[in-house]
């Protein structure tokens, strides 16, 4: 309650994404360890609560006079602990993170505890009654079930933050891994995902026209400026629709309007036609996103295998089928 009464609130639209989203799509490459996500570890919502910062500022500490110095490499405080209620029985401990100390107390960094997620309660699963939102940043960051929050002048020494989610070459393997050799994730790269047609779809003769859907997001809070869409291979491309984001939830003061970061997926569509000559084959579709730092996702997927099957944002590939007309006369003459 002292949350919800002493502090302003804030609503913020941020998209959450796995660090092992499109998983799947390395075990292909060569096996890897985790959960064989597919396209779908990714969500976006409006969160409501309290700026890190103004809770920060609550407890004594003068966090512009940090940030400050944080920035001139004075400050002692480096990173922010959190601790979340969900324990682990075989590290016997609770699930841990920690963020870099200018992300949690920057202005435009939006960082919050939040107590609602759509304009109610967060539900359980998703971490009620309070998480930490940190827009921008992978989603094991993002501590559900938030218990305790801490300073630090270093990292958090927690299994998830030290044995887990962070990249490799693609030339390490768990008999050469050495974990403190790379950095834990934070930001994500920029990525895309086609999400209709599904993978496998069959499209009739007469479907000159299919409509490609997907989404699209880059983490730091940078928007996405192109999707392009093609399908032979990114020898020609179609450049996508982007869709424009619905805030009608949020008021006018809330910080996903008025901030500069972009912190929620942006949305896409384009109608590609189906000429005949690839009617009956396999069609292979596939999208690549453009950041607003012009970073572009990788053309191949091979270079960003590594052991834990995190940060594939390669391009995405699903393959589909067109029937053609002699397919239907078969399919009619067998019968």
């Amino acid at each position: 309650n002292d949350l919800k009464t002493k502090f302003k609130k804030y609503n913020i639209c941020s998209t959450i994404q796995c660090a092992g989203n499109r998983r799947d799509e390395l075990s292909v490459v060569k096996k890897v360890k985790g959960l064989s996500w597919k396209n779908g570890a990714i969500s976006t919502s409006v969160w409501g609560g309290v700026k890190l910062r103004d809770v920060l500022e609550y407890c004594g500490y003068n966090v512009d006079e940090e940030y400050k110095n944080f920035n001139e490499q004075e400050s002692k405080i480096k990173h922010i602990h959190a601790i979340g209620l969900d324990g682990d029985k075989k590290t016997e401990t609770y699930y841990g993170a920690s963020i870099p100390f200018d992300k949690a107390v920057d202005p435009r960094g939006d960082v919050l505890i939040a107590y609602e997620m759509n304009g109610e309660d967060i539900p359980y699963d998703h971490g009620y009654p309070l998480r930490l939102i940190v827009p921008g940043t992978v989603g094991a960051r993002n501590v559900k079930w938030l218990n305790k929050l801490a300073t630090s002048d270093v990292e958090s020494d927690s299994h998830w933050q030290q044995y887990d989610y962070k990249g490799f070459s693609s030339a390490t393997n768990w008999e050469n891994l050495d974990w403190e050799s790379s950095p834990s994730i934070q930001e994500l790269p920029v990525t895309s995902s086609i999400c209709y047609p599904e993978p496998d779809q069959v499209f009739q003769n007469d479907d000159d026209e299919i409509t490609v859907k997907g989404y699209a997001w880059s983490g730091g809070g940078k928007s996405i400026v192109r999707v392009e869409v093609s399908i032979d291979n990114g020898e020609n491309w179609f450049i996508a629709n982007l869709l424009p984001k619905d805030y009608s939830s949020l008021q006018q003061n809330d910080v996903s309007i008025d901030n500069s970061k972009d912190w929620s997926w942006t949305l896409w569509e384009v109608p590609i036609p189906i000429p005949d000559h690839l009617k009956g084959k396999p069609l292979q579709i596939i999208s690549r996103a453009i950041d607003t730092s012009y970073n572009v996702q990788p053309d191949t997927i091979e270079p960003l295998w590594n052991i834990r099957g995190v940060l594939n944002n390669s391009w995405h590939r699903i393959n589909i089928t067109v029937n053609d007309e002699n397919f239907h006369d078969d399919e009619n003459n067998e019968e």
